[in-house]
């Protein structure tokens, strides 16, 4: 019996992939890839850095995939995996220097509503991130987009839980600032 692998669920296509099977991991990559790329480029700056740490993270994903015990997400297991790629990558490429330069914290910051023209398209945000000084946008990233907390970031890119506050903080306040611009 031949499987059609654009039917399995996710699960049995993990299975697939656990036995070697080359078609399930092709499949598996092509349904993954987009997403994380897109994860791997909010902390790179150059396309063809995350398009490495891509690669080189489904590597080791499908090294690691015999281990994988199917607790939590499958998702977000990979996305751990793409998220530790790019900071390594990001590490040798762009070292990672803390700015603490002094932005005026808006007073309307948390307050402030999304209006119509605020609306920002993906290409537009990956842009703004871009953008941000190396400490600002790998904190800003970690917490805001990827659910880490403080005291993890810190341990993760050997920084204070304090220092972490303090770049996801100015980073909001230098993403505010460039959309008000």
């Amino acid at each position: 019996m031949t499987l059609s692998y654009p039917t399995l669920t996710e699960t049995d296509l993990v299975a697939a992939c656990q036995r070697g099977e080359a078609r399930a991991q092709r499949q598996l990559y092509e349904r993954l890839a987009g997403l994380m790329l897109t994860v791997c480029r909010r902390y790179l700056k150059r396309r063809e850095d995350a398009e490495e740490a891509l690669l080189v993270g489904f590597a080791k994903m499908f090294a690691a995939l015999p281990g994988y015990r199917a607790e939590g997400s499958f998702e977000g297991w990979v996305r751990r995996i793409m998220v530790n790629e790019a900071l390594m990558l990001l590490r040798r490429r762009e070292p990672l220097t803390l700015s603490f330069d002094d932005f005026a914290q808006p007073e309307n910051l948390a307050t402030t509503p999304a209006t119509a023209d605020t609306q920002l398209q993906a290409d537009d945000l990956l842009a703004l991130l871009a953008a941000l000084p190396v400490g600002y946008r790998t904190v800003f990233n970690l917490y805001a987009l990827e659910g880490y907390g403080h005291q993890e970031i810190g341990a993760m890119l050997g920084i204070s839980e304090g220092t972490s506050k303090s770049q996801l903080s100015k980073a909001r306040a230098m993403l505010q600032k460039r959309l008000v611009v």
